[in-house]
């Protein structure tokens, strides 16, 4: 059983991966390869009934992810509705190519530690949407947004799932995690961004200040946009602290914040007919968001779900532990795994594989596996959720990130080793 389900899954993830050439759907082609590894799984199955409850065990960790990028994006497509992240944009005056990618990189470093890598890259990426015009140069902008995204979780307790999951386990602490990290996840950015200051060359093609639509009462328009992006991107940043302060889910504050939000616009438009309304309301922001990305969301965590019920990332990890050997060694793999594997499942096995007793809270162990796990999926752009988000929103290749971005992750993720370690 074992067998056949890493073939079907190792097809599934090549039919995405040539996407283009194959003229297949990645979307489609997840959606299969998920629910083949589960009926793969229940045909063997000695005992189906477990299975099911199994499966609807993931079904409830995937519905979380799923739910908190549904209310992400709504908010950030009610901002965008509203020009809210014009006010962000107009005051990002730079043309050069450098420069900006800098500025942008940055941001997103700090942005993500405060909110998390997922919300980080929504809302960055429509950021870059109304800075560059051309295509080609803003999904370049945009994979460099995805490493600054998983670069900056890393090292912050709320910024990435596993680092996360390791914080509430108890495996780490919150200053240590921070004073720990914070230098080798900011040289994980850094090293790219120095590479393609040199390669990078010329001005970005930026839109015009008519493309923004016209409105009726212009600073009255202003005045709305100014609202709704201190609403919406205070409702995000406040997420991690309802967190903290209930102990719900994260995607329970995303649904709260988007009801804040989605009642302040109701407030703003009260005034208008039904058809001035369209535009601002939640069911058009709805009608914007990219469907087919959180469909692939959908096939691709059920596949990796199958792995992980029937205990093949375990197995995985226990053979790492006892072929390989050396901790260090072990990490690295573990991180360079999670840009094919989720990095939630991996490290949740090596949690269970490494007990609190022989590796003690901030232990060295703990605070490597939370750099690797989290920067590590930046290698492959479905090696992360702020890669899967950025790849449905942008329409990135997978062949196109892996010519262009792996590289830049790659060799960053290995300078931020190389600083922590030492």
């Amino acid at each position: 059983m074992q067998t056949l389900l890493i073939i079907t899954f190792v097809i599934g993830y090549l039919a995405i991966a040539f996407e283009h050439p194959i003229h297949l759907n990645k979307t489609a082609t997840a959606l299969i390869t998920g629910v083949l590894c589960w009926t793969i799984y229940i045909l063997f199955a000695d005992e189906p009934t477990l299975v099911g409850e199994e499966l609807s065990h993931h079904l409830g960790s995937v519905s979380e992810i799923l739910f908190f990028l549904l209310g992400a994006m709504t908010i950030v497509e009610l901002i965008d509705a509203h020009h809210g992240f014009k006010i962000i944009t107009d005051k990002i005056t730079s043309k050069n190519k450098v420069v900006l990618l800098w500025i942008i990189a940055l941001i997103t470093f700090f942005l993500s530690a405060a909110l998390d890598n997922l919300t980080t890259a929504i809302v960055m990426v429509s950021v870059l949407r109304k800075l560059i015009r051309d295509k080609e140069t803003r999904m370049l902008f945009a994979g460099v947004v995805i490493i600054a995204a998983n670069s900056g979780g890393a090292w912050s307790p709320i910024g990435d799932v596993t680092t996360t999951m390791l914080w509430i386990g108890g495996q780490v602490t919150a200053t240590a995690i921070m004073k720990g990290l914070l230098l080798p996840s900011l040289v994980s950015l850094i090293v790219p961004l120095i590479y393609l200051s040199f390669t990078m060359k010329g001005n970005i093609q930026a839109f015009d200040s008519k493309d923004m639509k016209a409105d009726k009462n212009i600073p009255l328009a202003r005045k709305h946009s100014i609202i709704m992006l201190i609403a919406g991107l205070g409702m995000l940043l406040l997420v991690p602290v309802f967190k903290t302060i209930t102990h719900l889910p994260p995607y329970m504050g995303v649904l709260l914040g988007l009801g804040i939000v989605w009642v302040v616009s109701e407030i703003l438009h009260h005034g208008r007919d039904e058809a001035e309304r369209k535009p601002y309301t939640v069911a058009y922001a709805l009608s914007k968001i990219d469907s087919s990305s959180i469909l692939f969301f959908l096939g691709i965590l059920l596949a990796i779900g199958s792995l992980e019920a029937t205990h093949l990332l375990t197995d995985l990890a226990a053979w790492m532990d006892t072929t390989i050997g050396n901790q260090d060694i072990i990490v690295i793999t573990i991180g360079l795994a999670s840009a094919i594997i989720d990095n939630v499942p991996l490290v949740a096995a090596s949690m269970g594989m490494y007990d609190l007793a022989s590796f003690p809270t901030d232990s060295k162990l703990w605070e490597f596996m939370a750099y690797c796990a989290g920067t590590g999926g930046s290698v492959l752009i479905i090696g992360s959720a702020s890669g899967v988000a950025v790849m449905g929103m942008e329409k990135i290749d997978f062949l196109w990130y892996l010519k262009k971005i792996s590289f830049l992750a790659l060799i960053g993720y290995f300078a931020g080793i190389v600083v922590y370690l030492l």
